[in-house]
């Protein structure tokens, strides 16, 4: 157990989701920890750098901030491309997938009176900005991912992106065709297919009710 990543945070997706995501992809098995008073003593200790999660112990190392954490995952797991160019394109696609994920995760959070103008929103950037660039990219790359040959963590955080869009709007992908053959593709690999089983590690949509809930923990 003691070698296996620890993940602290809540019972939820939040900035751990995509943490999980490409640690599931990597087919590393972790032990999760909810966060609770027990984050107390990491507090008071100093390993809680900055007084927030997610932090994750690896390597020795007890690692906050989620992009920090994210790239030391896809370096040490070869999902960080083969050199440095493909490396500066990953970034800058997954840049843009955490845009979108921010506007997906937000939306539960939002105000019964601005619910409908955020959900519009979300579904206007995603076909209108987001989609369109990521469908171009693979007709040109021609591959079956985004860069390169090989599963990067661009190609896990876009689909992790594109099932939260699906969740919100069922169709969004109609118009996008390789994508769908995208989703398909990369869902269906060994690791990633185990993490979409019921009863994984991946967490469900955060629902309404939980929201009180959650805005206690951090505040």
């Amino acid at each position: 157990m003691s070698g296996k990543p620890k993940l602290h945070y809540f019972n939820g997706r939040g900035r751990m989701e995509s943490i999980r995501w490409l640690l599931a992809a990597a087919g590393v098995e972790v032990c999760l920890y909810r966060m609770s008073p027990c984050l107390v003593p990491f507090s008071l200790d100093g390993s809680l750098l900055f007084q927030q999660v997610p932090m994750v112990e690896i390597d020795g190392m007890k690692m906050v901030q989620s992009r920090a954490i994210s790239n030391y995952i896809a370096a040490k797991y070869n999902l960080y491309g083969k050199d440095l160019k493909e490396r500066a394109l990953i970034d800058m696609y997954v840049e843009a997938v955490i845009d979108l994920n921010e506007l997906l995760m937000t939306h539960t959070f939002q105000p019964a009176d601005k619910k409908e103008q955020h959900f519009a929103t979300i579904v206007d950037k995603a076909t209108n900005r987001y989609f369109p660039v990521y469908e171009k990219v693979l007709k040109d790359h021609g591959q079956d991912f985004l860069v390169g040959n090989r599963l990067s963590r661009a190609d896990v955080q876009l689909l992790e992106t594109l099932l939260m869009a699906e969740e919100c709007k069922p169709d969004i992908l109609v118009k996008f065709p390789l994508l769908q053959s995208f989703k398909a593709r990369i869902s269906n690999i060994p690791t990633i297919k185990k993490f979409l089983q019921p009863g994984s590690q991946r967490k469900p949509p955060l629902q309404e009710k939980d929201v009180p809930k959650l805005m206690k923990i951090f505040h």
